[in-house]
C-alpha cells in the first residue's frame, strides 16, 4: 500500500510539473505538443500500467492467501482424522492377546509357501494336479484267510486248519499315485483326465518271499467333457472309474464318490460299488442341484451252487488276460440310471440320490442254444451334515436280483437249475455309518454293514442255493464238512485317523481300524452254522501333494 501511495503521488507531481510547463509555453502552437511533454506523458502511462500491474500481483497474493488457508485446513482436518485412526488402532491392538513366536513361525512359513511351492503343474494350457500317498499297513486277522490289505469276507471255519492260528502281516501295496490334468477349451467347455493307481496288482510271478515284486493297477483312469452353461451343464465321461452307483457325496461328480474311510480296502460289507471301464452322461439342472446320469458299464456275473454238465458259463481268460483266469460270458453292458439332489435342512447340507440297475446274464447250452436272464437292482442313499463341520452321517441300501459282485462281501449273482436256466439270486445291502471331526486333526467313525442273500432251491433240491441237505455237521470240527453256502455277512467296524502334521510339506498322519465280522451259512444238515473274525489294521500314510 505504501509503495502505491508512493508511486500516485509521484504521478501527481509529474503532471502538476507538467501542467505548470504547458502555462509556461502557451503563446506556442497547439499542433506540436513540446517534446518534454510528451516526454512526461509517456512516464506517467507507464507509471500508471505499473500501478496496474501492482493491483493484478497483490490480487493474486490474496487469492493465494486464501488457498493456502483452505489447504492448511485440509491438512488440519486430514491429521485429525489420523489422529483418530491411529487411536482406534492402539485400542485395538490392546485389546488383541500378544503373537505368540510359534505364530509368527506359522505366518512365515505360509507366506513363503504361496511363494515357493505350487501343488499345480502347467503345461501347453494344461493344468496337472499331482496326488497321492505312501502307506504302511499293519494288519492282524484272528484266524488266518491269507488276505493281504484288501479282506475277504468268507471267513474260515474251525474246519480250516489254518483258521486256527492268526494272520499278521506288514504291506505298503495300499499306497497310490494320482494325476488330475484340466483344460478349459473356452469359458463354457472343459476338458479333463484323471488316473489313480495303486499296487494291488498280483500277477503269478508276484510273491512274499524275498523280493515281494507286486505290481501296480489301475483303480481309475478315464477322461470327461464338461459343458457349463450358467445354472444347468452336461457331463460326459468315459473310461474306468466307479460306478455309477457308488454312493456319492455331493451331486454326480467324479472323485466325489463318498468310501468309507477305513483302512481296509475291501470296504464295509453292505457298501455297493464297482470300479470298471464304462461310459457315462451326466446332466445337472436347478443352479447345479439336481443331477440326472445314465451309464453303460462293463459286465461280469459271479456264480454260486452247481453248474449243470451242459452249461458252459465261463471261458478261460484269452490275449491280455492272465490265463489262470475265467471270464464269464456276457454280451450287453450293465444299464445304471441315477437321480441326486442338494439342499439345505436347518443350515445343514443334505444329499440325496436313487439309482436303478438293469443285468443281463448269458450262458450256452450245449447244443441247444444260448440262455439268457435279467437281473435288475434298485436302491439309494442319503448323506447329511448332522452337525456342520463335526458330525456327518450316512446311509444306504440296495435290493434286487443279481446284485451280488456290486457288494463289498461279494455274494453271488446267480445259480443254474438242473435244466441249465440261469436264475438270479434276490439280495439286499444295508450301509449306515457316522464321522466325527473331533478335532481339526483328528476324525473318529464307525460303520455298520449286512448283505444277505435269499435262498433258491432248485430241480427238487438238487441245485441252487442254501440247499437244505447241504452237510454243515463238520463246521466245528478241524477237517470236518462244512458245504452250506453262505447266507449273510455282518460287520461292525470302527476306527480313526490323527493327523500328526498337516502344513507346507503335506500331512502325515495315522489310522487305527478294528472290525468284527460274522458270516452265517445257510440251515443245512448240522444247522445254521456261523463264525466270526477280529480284525485290525494299523496305517502310517503321507500325503506329500
Amino acid at each position: 500500500m505504501k509503495l502505491r501511495s508512493a508511486l500516485l503521488a509521484a504521478a501527481a507531481a509529474n503532471i502538476l510539473v507538467a501542467g505548470t510547463a504547458g502555462a509556461a509555453t502557451a503563446h506556442k502552437p497547439r499542433h506540436k505538443a513540446p517534446a518534454g511533454n510528451q516526454q512526461l506523458q509517456a512516464q506517467v502511462k507507464a507509471l500508471q500500467e505499473e500501478v496496474e500491474a501492482l493491483r493484478s500481483e497483490i490480487g493474486a497474493q490474496k487469492t493465494s492467501q486464501v488457498a493456502t488457508q483452505a489447504q492448511v485446513e485440509s491438512t488440519n482436518s486430514a491429521l485429525q482424522a489420523t489422529r483418530t485412526e491411529v487411536q482406534a488402532v492402539q485400542t485395538q491392538v490392546a485389546a488383541t492377546p500378544p503373537v505368540t513366536k510359534e505364530q509368527v513361525n506359522t505366518q512365515i512359513a505360509s507366506a513363503i509357501d504361496k511363494e515357493h511351492h505350487n501343488s499345480k503343474l502347467y503345461f501347453k494350457g494344461i493344468t496337472i494336479t499331482p496326488g497321492g500317498y505312501l502307506e504302511l499297513a499293519g494288519i492282524y486277522r484272528q484266524h488266518f484267510q491269507g488276505n493281504d490289505i484288501s479282506s475277504s469276507f468268507s471267513i474260515p471255519f474251525p474246519n480250516n486248519r489254518a483258521s486256527h492260528t492268526s494272520e499278521g502281516r506288514f504291506s505298503a501295496r495300499q499306497s497310490r499315485l494320482s494325476f488330475l490334468a484340466e483344460g478349459a477349451v473356452n469359458p463354457h467347455v472343459q476338458l479333463g483326465m484323471y488316473g489313480e493307481f495303486d499296487f494291488q496288482g498280483g500277477a503269478q510271478t508276484a510273491n512274499s518271499n524275498q523280493s515281494n515284486s507286486y505290481n501296480p493297477r489301475i483303480r481309475t483312469l478315464y477322461g470327461t467333457i464338461d459343458w457349463n452353461e450358467g445354472d444347468h451343464g452336461w457331463h460326459l465321461l468315459a473310461g474306468q472309474n466307479w460306478s455309477l452307483l457308488t454312493t456319492n457325496a455331493k451331486g454326480i461328480v467324479p472323485r466325489a464318490e463318498l468310501t468309507p474311510p477305513q483302512i481296509d480296502a475291501q470296504y464295509v460289507p453292505g457298501f455297493a460299488w464297482a470300479r470298471q471301464p464304462g461310459i457315462r452322461l451326466a446332466g445337472d439342472f436347478l443352479d447345479h442341484k439336481l443331477w440326472i446320469a445314465v451309464a453303460a458299464e462293463n459286465p461280469q456275473t459271479t456264480f454260486a451252487g452247481t453248474v449243470p454238465p451242459n452249461v458252459t458259463n465261463n471261458q478261460q481268460a484269452g490275449s491280455g488276460f492272465d490265463a489262470a483266469n475265467t471270464l464269464s460270458l456276457n454280451h450287453l453292458p450293465d444299464g445304471i440310471a441315477k437321480v441326486a439332489y442338494d439342499t439345505h435342512i436347518a443350515g445343514n447340507a443334505v444329499h440325496v440320490e436313487g439309482f436303478g440297475l438293469v443285468r443281463s446274464f448269458d450262458a450256452h447250452l450245449n447244443g441247444a442254444g444260448n440262455n439268457t436272464a435279467t437281473g435288475y437292482g434298485y436302491g439309494g442313499s442319503i448323506v447329511a451334515q448332522i452337525v456342520p463341520g463335526v458330525l456327518d452321517a450316512q446311509f444306504s441300501g440296495i435290493g434286487g436280483k443279481g446284485i451280488g459282485r456290486y457288494g463289498s462281501a461279494g455274494l453271488p449273482d446267480v445259480t443254474f437249475s438242473a435244466d441249465g436256466q440261469i436264475h438270479p439270486l434276490n439280495e439286499f445291502m444295508l450301509l449306515g455309518g457316522a464321522t466325527l471331526h473331533a478335532t481339526k486333526m483328528l476324525d473318529v467313525y464307525a460303520f455298520a454293514g449286512e448283505e444277505q442273500e435269499n435262498r433258491k432251491v432248485l430241480s427238487g433240491g438238487t441245485y441252487g442255493v442254501g440247499l437244505p441237505t447241504a452237510n454243515n455237521s463238520g463246521c466245528f470240527i478241524e477237517g470236518g464238512a462244512c458245504a452250506g453256502n453262505t447266507r449273510r455277512i455282518r460287520q461292525l467296524t470302527a476306527g480313526f485317523w490323527e493327523k500328526l502334521y498337516q502344513g507346507s510339506y503335506g500331512r502325515a498322519q495315522v489310522g487305527i481300524q478294528y472290525s468284527y465280522t460274522q458270516r452265517q451259512l445257510f440251515a443245512g444238515v448240522g444247522g445254521m452254522p456261523q463264525v466270526s473274525q477280529n480284525m485290525g489294521f494299523l496305517s502310517f500314510r503321507y500325503y506329500p501333494f
